[in-house]
């Protein structure tokens, strides 16, 4: 690979990281909206308020940078960085198609595992550096939610990777088969709820429950750093989706994938991004033992049997 396609891939994986996220935001602003019959901002840029998260930006570009007297000053500088990053550094390896990725490695699903779980620093370094029992107090929800949900997506992305034989997440499109629809359809749903819980998206918003912590971690944070908060969320929303789009819904197989096939991931990675949000819009918030009950006595339990259920499928038909 020449040093100009290296740079030429990197360019692309950053406008995808820019884009792509905002354009969930949006989505989210406008499907909220309809969906609890609100209208909501709709005259910002003209047709259905096309621009008012440019607004929201030039909104947290213009607010004040405040640090707390109190505060460890560095690490509440450098905690949006850290959540925002690892997300960046992770695009570089989902595959919208064979030929479209920054990076093909061979362990790409766990690479890509790995970072997701190194995001949740920057919650629990803002919380600790605040200054504030509620941040605190949030951070710490934060990192009991990462201690019980981070297994279930482990289990069933281990899962997947022995189905399909290959850690590669290319690889496992071209294993993928049809009955892995209904065969790997546990282990699917337990990576759904379990990637809500890892990005602290309602039902599971404990962490940032505004009316027992005020917001989290993220209670004393304004202006743009705030912001690089919340688009570490939408980032990690789009980082999930394709993931699953990837791992259970075959990524880019699908009619003339050889030229749509890109085109195939992105709008499966959507129609996941529209079920994240519709569970913004229909589930309340669970209690925080209502949270840890439901990830031990339901999801580890039934990503430990999908993986022993692909286990023996594995042996029987190899």
């Amino acid at each position: 690979m020449s040093l100009l396609e290296v740079v030429l891939r990197a360019i692309a994986v950053l406008l995808a990281f820019l884009v792509l996220p905002l354009l969930v935001g949006q989505t989210e602003h406008k499907v909220m909206a309809h969906m609890q019959g609100r209208l909501g901002p709709m005259y910002a840029g003209g047709f259905h308020g096309w621009a008012q998260l440019v607004a929201d930006g030039v909104k947290f570009v213009q607010k004040e940078d405040v640090i707390p007297a109190a505060a460890d000053r560095w690490v509440f500088k450098l905690a949006p960085g850290v959540a925002l990053v690892p997300y960046l550094v992770a695009y570089s390896v989902i595959p919208l198609s064979p030929s479209v990725v920054g990076a093909d490695v061979d362990a790409g699903l766990l690479f890509v595992v790995a970072l997701a779980g190194v995001g949740i620093l920057g919650t629990l370094m803002a919380g600790w550096a605040s200054a504030n029992k509620y941040s605190l107090l949030g951070a710490m929800r934060s990192a009991a939610q990462l201690l019980s949900y981070e297994l279930p997506i482990v289990l069933t992305t281990a899962s997947v990777g022995l189905a399909a034989g290959t850690l590669s997440l290319t690889g496992i499109v071209q294993q993928w088969s049809p009955w892995w629809l209904l065969w790997q359809l546990p282990g699917a749903v337990v990576f759904l709820v379990a990637a809500l819980a890892e990005l602290q998206r309602p039902p599971f918003d404990m962490p940032v429950a505004d009316s027992e912590v005020v917001f989290g971690a993220y209670t004393e944070y304004t202006g743009l750093r705030f912001a690089f908060f919340l688009l570490a969320e939408y980032a990690g929303i789009v980082l999930f989706s394709l993931l699953f789009a990837v791992l259970f819904l075959a990524g880019w197989r699908g009619p003339f994938s050889d030229h749509l096939g890109w085109a195939w991931t992105l709008l499966k990675g959507f129609v996941v991004v529209l079920i994240i949000l519709w569970f913004r819009m229909s589930w309340p918030r669970i209690r925080e033992d209502q949270l840890q009950r439901l990830a031990w006595v339901w999801l580890v339990p039934v990503a430990i049997a999908q993986v022993a259920l692909t286990g023996v499928v594995a042996v029987v038909t190899r």
